[in-house]
């Protein structure tokens, strides 16, 4: 088939295909019905000269050819998606533009949603999508279905550019009852006493436990919360502390019966960066809205 006639939305239908294993998955997926999945299907088998899906038992499995062209979709549809999103200059005042983020509760509360009010009246038709950071969420910005990830450098990808947005520290909390406060937390109180950690969408650790890991900090982590969000309830009552970034503590803590010491031990700020896909460098809306993000964060301090 000559490439002219070859109708590009195939290529969504394809990719679905080949991960989905399924023609109904992959139809719930890019939002068409079964019949119409079937009859991409059909076209595209006939377009490219093979079974695309071939059943095994009660399965589908992915043909060899299939599984070839699986990384060359990536490449592709993201460089689609890039070109389309630059192809028109991008005026916040009127773009309705919706931009998808990648970003944790703390960097939400943080930077993001002190953000919104100057971004509804700047931008007011623009939309923001906000998902945890979870495990795949490299995948969907190689893919191009996440705009930017925010997340601290180690766990970002090398081959996708980086910007940073603002450094954090990190400090100690606990209950204001825990007598370990009242004069000061020495770090053998602070390896000695119970932990709270976090753990995200399948990450087996955040920044913090990486670096004390990396460290060589021998703590006894009694609890493991699912969001940085709920720490400081977890703390009150109970002898634990917590590693908590410092703008975020600074948040939260002042509500509640809890207190901030210096971390007692050393631990490098963690960089805070923007990550989008090496296609988008002319993204212009895209380029804007991490212009905002920095900005917004030199405000933080």
């Amino acid at each position: 088939m000559r490439f002219q006639n070859f109708d590009l939305n195939l290529l969504v239908a394809l990719r679905a295909l080949i991960e989905e294993r399924s023609v109904t998955r992959a139809a719930e997926r890019v939002g068409l019905s079964q019949p119409a999945m079937s009859a991409a299907l059909k076209r595209l088998r006939e377009a490219l000269g093979d079974d695309i899906l071939v059943a095994n038992g009660r399965a589908m499995i992915p043909t060899a050819h299939a599984q070839m062209l699986a990384p060359m979709l990536d490449d592709l549809l993201g460089g689609m998606q890039s070109l389309i999103a630059a192809a028109n200059v991008f005026d916040p005042a009127t773009s309705k533009r919706v931009f998808r983020i990648v970003a944790s509760d703390y960097i939400t509360m943080v930077l993001v949603a002190p953000l919104l009010a100057e971004l509804e009246r700047d931008a007011p038709q623009i939309g923001i999508e906000i998902t945890p950071a979870r495990v795949g969420a490299e995948l969907k910005l190689a893919r191009g279905e996440i705009d930017l990830m925010l997340g601290p450098e180690p766990f970002l990808s090398p081959e996708h550019p980086t910007r940073l947005v603002f450094e954090e520290r990190f400090v100690a909390v606990g209950w204001r009852g825990n007598p370990r406060f009242e004069h000061g937390l020495s770090e053998r109180d602070y390896l000695d006493s119970g932990h709270i950690a976090v753990e995200l969408g399948g990450h087996s650790t955040n920044f913090a436990e990486f670096e004390a890991h990396r460290l060589g900090y021998e703590r006894r982590v009694e609890v493991v919360a699912p969001s940085f969000l709920v720490v400081p309830w977890m703390l009150l009552g109970t002898q634990r502390i917590a590693t908590m970034h410092e703008r975020l503590a600074r948040k939260l803590v002042a509500d509640l019966q809890l207190v901030i010491a210096p971390l007692p031990v050393a631990m490098p700020p963690m960089l805070e960066m923007a990550q989008y896909h090496a296609a988008r460098e002319r993204d212009g809306g895209l380029q804007w809205l991490i212009d905002r993000l920095v900005a917004q964060a030199a405000t933080l301090d």
